[in-house]
């Protein structure tokens, strides 16, 4: 009951939903290349570059014929700006998918999100070459690292609060928080609870969908991811008092009320050079990233109900 309760298992059919588009590992590399190194530092005290890679990125999504637009806001004078890409009919309804630029102080950031912008850069990719029946926006968030995170200031934050004073349909939300690393290595993974190595594999050859405890969310996308590839996707439903499951923009999305996931691979619990100058590109799998991104465009491109 406990391994129901935390790990939520879903009956997939393997590459059930394989698409005739997919993203492209290559790709993504030079996406992750580009932004650890050639806009670097990227961290709150250098907001020029920031507002450089916010206009990098919203020329790339134009380039795939997204309607961009910035959502800017000032933190003690500075200006700063969040990237919003929409695709599809303007229907009640929308799926968010969010990924933070920004790092914690003067490092590559290549997982920590390079992984997770490139990825979103790629579904805009995709998304462009789709018929959609819903609204999905693709949203580049600034400023998510400390010393802000956790305040009003994040650009989650400022996003999640005006789709709640707009009275928007957010019918999930997914963050994209660092997706890159993997290792084969037994005993790479690590936990924040030694009870939960029953339930997850020692090697961090894995991506994992973060829930709420008493959503069903985490379950459907990882169902939809699962059935995209081959690579193992695991869920688990946890209280934000562990430590990680909140520690994302997706957390303020829970705070309006709305649904929303992590997808990750999982973080400090897995990638040792987090946070320190040692999150370069070249430690990367970018096959493994690719078919992170081919699931989660499974489940937007494809409504539930369809296969």
């Amino acid at each position: 009951m406990l391994w129901l309760a935390i790990a939520r298992p879903a009956i997939t059919t393997s590459a059930a939903l394989k698409s005739e588009i997919s993203p492209n590992p290559a790709v993504l590399r030079r996406y992750v290349e580009i932004i650890s190194q050639g806009f670097a530092p990227r961290d709150v005290d250098h907001p020029e570059n920031l507002a450089k890679l916010a206009d990098y990125l919203a020329g790339e999504f134009r380039s795939f014929g997204a309607r961009v637009s910035y959502q800017e806001f000032a933190v003690e004078h500075l200006q700063y700006k969040n990237v919003l890409a929409e695709y599809g009919p303007e229907t009640a309804d929308v799926v968010v998918i969010g990924a933070h630029y920004d790092t914690a102080g003067d490092q590559p950031g290549a997982d920590d999100n390079a992984s997770g912008v490139a990825g979103l850069l790629e579904l805009g990719r995709l998304l462009g070459q789709t018929k959609l029946t819903a609204k999905v926006v693709l949203a580049a968030y600034t400023l998510e690292e400390p010393p802000l995170f956790g305040t009003d200031s994040m650009g989650s934050a400022v996003h999640a609060k005006s789709l709640w004073t707009n009275r928007a349909s957010v019918k999930l939300m997914i963050s994209l928080e660092m997706i890159g690393y993997f290792s084969d290595r037994k005993n790479s993974q690590g936990f924040p609870f030694s009870l939960l190595k029953l339930f997850y594999p020692s090697a961090g050859n894995f991506i994992i969908v973060v829930d709420q405890v008493f959503s069903d969310q985490a379950r459907r996308l990882k169902q939809r991811m699962s059935a995209a590839s081959d690579l193992p996707v695991y869920s688990i439903n946890a209280p934000a008092w562990v430590p990680g499951v909140d520690f994302s923009d997706h957390v303020n999305f829970w705070q309006r009320g709305y649904p929303a996931v992590m997808v990750t691979d999982t973080s400090f619990y897995r990638n040792d050079a987090y946070h320190s100058r040692r999150d370069t590109a070249e430690r990367l799998d970018y096959f493994k990233m690719a078919q992170v991104v081919g699931g989660v465009f499974a489940y937007v491109a494809q409504p539930e109900g369809t296969h």
